[in-house]
């Protein structure tokens, strides 16, 4: 008996070319949105990153596979992002201030991987993040 961890990665998702078809570009261009929505969160401290992908999600889920495979995607890792930011928050109260410069890695992360996602998309591609707890499948 497997048990199906959230850690555990899924199968590749189907990519455009095995159907034959390619993305429109009204679905790259909203694919786009939700990967560099999460930068928002940036803004706000991290706390609202995940908007912009639940609303693109909740929109758009029954029009278009594409939009919503990505949707899914950056809206699992903005999830992710949070639970690392609130361990990083917990990390620089527990050390005293010491690991202050812990808590950029989020941002960080945030940002190299949103512009790295956009690129993908916006050429088509099924983007899947390196690292990702996938509570939405």
């Amino acid at each position: 008996m497997t048990s199906e961890s959230p850690f555990d990665l899924p199968p590749r998702p189907p990519h455009p070319d095995d159907f034959g078809m390619t993305p429109s570009d009204e679905e790259r261009n909203l694919a786009v949105i939700a990967h560099l929505s999460g930068m928002a969160g940036i803004v706000m401290g991290g706390l609202i990153g995940f908007l912009g992908p639940l609303i693109i999600y909740l929109f758009k889920k029954d029009s278009s596979v594409y939009i919503e495979s990505q949707a899914k995607e950056a809206l699992n890792f903005q999830i992710t992002l949070l639970i690392i930011g609130v361990g990083c928050v917990a990390l620089v109260f527990v050390s005293c201030g010491f690991m202050f410069r812990i808590l950029f890695v989020p941002m960080i992360l945030q940002f190299a991987f949103a512009i790295i996602a956009a690129f993908a998309v916006k050429n088509g591609k099924y983007y899947r993040y390196p690292f990702n707890i996938r509570f939405l499948k």
